[in-house]
């Protein structure tokens, strides 16, 4: 069986790890580099960089933080932010990126994907969907959820995995900073439905979520960010509790 992968993410605005509620609300939750590093002690399987105002602010993820951070870690590391070409990607790939994420740019341009792809190779792309249910429907939104697309999350979903993605990050932003738990549904309905990963995002909030993720979707990784930020679940604790549950994770 493969094993559950744990994954923080550093939301970086001004340079910063920021959080917020819902993507607004932000605020300050430390310096990436000393957070990444004590996430690699901790046990992270794999970390992920977002670069959370570069789409709106039409400007290039910072790649020299990116380079900082990769300088100090042994995992995983994918990036995303301001990604629009495949000189982009091949920038954040020399600064120490193992992968790279793009969201609005696939929406507006689907065949970067492919391009990105074939280039690279699927497994270096991560197609992030931030989606929100309303009016009895999963839609995806882009511009750190901020422009509605009109496109339907399960459509989307299918769409980018044949386009050449090798995962998809999914965020309910229903759920993203509430520390209510993950929206299981949506996570089930495109994890089941497609033949690439799917990481689960927004609403962890306690190692009960975690499980019941897990348990209740067939996602191969969860990812979550303030309850790590600012102390709340240890890593390690985390893992512990989750295969004491009959959930397959990597113990170090």
């Amino acid at each position: 069986m493969l094993k559950r992968r744990i994954i923080p993410c550093l939301d970086i605005k001004d340079g910063r790890t920021v959080k917020g509620v819902n993507f607004i609300n932000l605020r300050d939750a430390g310096d990436p580099v000393e957070n990444a590093r004590e996430y690699v002690r901790q046990g992270a399987d794999e970390l992920v960089f977002l670069d959370i105002t570069a789409t709106i602010e039409n400007r290039k993820a910072l790649a020299g933080l990116v380079e900082r951070i990769a300088a100090e870690i042994n995992i995983p590391f994918t990036v995303g932010g301001g990604i629009n070409t495949i000189e982009d990607v091949r920038v954040l790939i020399s600064a120490g990126a193992d992968k790279i994420t793009i969201n609005s740019s696939g929406v507006r341009n689907p065949d970067l994907i492919t391009e990105i792809a074939g280039q690279f190779g699927s497994q270096c792309v991560v197609v992030a969907i931030d989606t929100r249910f309303a009016d009895d429907e999963w839609t995806v939104f882009v511009d750190g959820g901020r422009t509605p697309t009109g496109l339907k999350t399960m459509d989307w979903a299918r769409k980018v995995e044949d386009l050449g993605a090798g995962e998809i990050m999914l965020t309910s932003m229903n759920s993203d900073g509430t520390k209510a738990g993950f929206s299981t549904d949506i996570t089930a309905l495109v994890s089941s439905s497609i033949n690439i990963p799917v990481i689960a995002s927004g609403g962890a909030g306690s190692m009960e979520h975690f499980r019941d993720v897990f348990f209740n979707t067939a996602c191969s990784a969860a990812l979550a960010a303030s309850i790590f930020h600012f102390g709340e679940i240890d890593i390690r604790d985390l893992k512990k509790y989750l295969s004491e549950n009959n959930i397959s994770v990597r113990i170090t």
